[in-house]
Formats: structure tokens, C-alpha cells, sequence
């Protein structure tokens, strides 16, 4: 692959990246910090370091097809180790949303996990598992998966059907809002 013809390509994509995500990838000077320190690295196909070089070198559809940027826990590990403050989770999810919608999900069903989640703490204010676990076992057609732990789960007071919900539930769907501005 001609890397100059690929930076070109998808320079413009890449920038609309950089603006959603708020990340400046040339910022990132490549000293792995971050790849070092996400714990569910040794899950993925390439190390987040590598998903921005990738980026760097405009190969877009490479990054978007990995299984990394569905693995990533957001757990922010990343964005806090890294010296040039680069915040590589919120680079990532962006990437998800951009793989999303050009229909590169690496990781079945991931993306039907993503969004319900993402709805889950938008309508209560946090996640319910049971509505999680429920919903996503109806979308992925694996309708009983882990049924038989339900009960359990029931009984030792650690799932519940009613759902809890935060005391301000509004200030939680305008920080939705505020993060989903320009993005749909």
C-alpha cells in the first residue's frame, strides 16, 4: 500500500476523527504508555498505540476493521498514562461510531452490546444488568444465554427488575445530548 495515496485518501475522514474525538493524533509520539497500561491489550489484534500510527498513516479502514476498538473498556487507562494527553478513549469510540456506520464490526455482535449499553445509562442513569443482559440476548437471538445464573443472581439480591435510577436522571440525558452534538 502507498502510504502517501492512503494519507491522502482519507485525510478529510480522519480530521472529521480528530474533531469529534477531540484528539490531535499527530500529538502522539508513539512511546506506548498506553499500550502498556490497558489491561485488554493482551486481547487485542493490534495495541492501541498501533490503532493511532495506523491513523497517522491514513490507513482508516484498517483501523475501523480491528477488533480493538470494540474490546476497549473505556476504562481510560490510557488517555491518563499518556504524556502528551492524548485521550485515546475517546478516540476509539469515535472510531466505533465511524466503524458503526460503515458497517466494519470485527467483533460480533459488539455493536448491538455498544448500543444498548450506551441506551441503558441514558434511560436510568446507569447500567441495569438485567435490562442488559436481557435486550442484548433478545438482539443477538441467543435468547437463554446465561439463563441458568438468573436465579441465582435473583435470589442473592445482585439483580433486581426494578430498575434503580440516579436522582438526576435529566442532567445524564443532556451530558448524552451534549456528547452526541454533531455526531449523528
Amino acid at each position: 500500500m502507498e502510504l502517501s495515496r492512503a494519507a491522502a485518501s482519507n485525510r478529510d475522514a480522519i480530521k472529521e476523527i480528530e474533531q469529534k474525538s477531540g484528539v490531535q493524533i499527530t500529538d502522539c509520539y508513539q512511546c506506548g504508555k498506553c499500550s502498556a497500561g490497558c489491561p485488554v491489550a493482551f486481547a487485542m489484534d493490534k495495541t492501541p498505540r498501533q490503532i493511532i500510527r495506523l491513523l497517522q498513516l491514513g490507513m482508516l479502514d484498517e483501523a475501523l476493521k480491528t477488533h480493538t476498538i470494540w474490546l476497549c473498556a473505556t476504562c481510560q487507562t490510557c488517555s491518563t498514562r499518556c504524556p502528551r494527553d492524548v485521550d485515546l478513549a475517546s478516540l476509539l469510540e469515535v472510531l466505533r461510531q465511524t466503524a458503526q456506520k460503515k458497517g466494519f464490526v470485527a467483533e460480533k455482535n459488539m455493536d448491538k452490546f455498544h448500543d444498548i449499553f450506551l441506551s441503558n445509562v441514558k434511560s436510568f442513569g446507569k447500567s441495569q444488568e438485567v435490562f442488559l443482559s436481557g435486550f442484548y440476548n433478545l438482539r443477538s437471538g441467543k435468547l437463554f444465554q446465561d439463563v441458568d445464573s438468573a436465579p441465582r443472581l435473583f435470589l442473592t439480591g445482585k439483580a433486581h427488575l426494578k430498575p434503580s435510577l440516579v436522582k438526576d436522571k435529566k442532567t445524564v440525558q443532556r451530558i448524552f445530548e451534549k456528547c452526541l452534538e454533531g455526531r449523528e
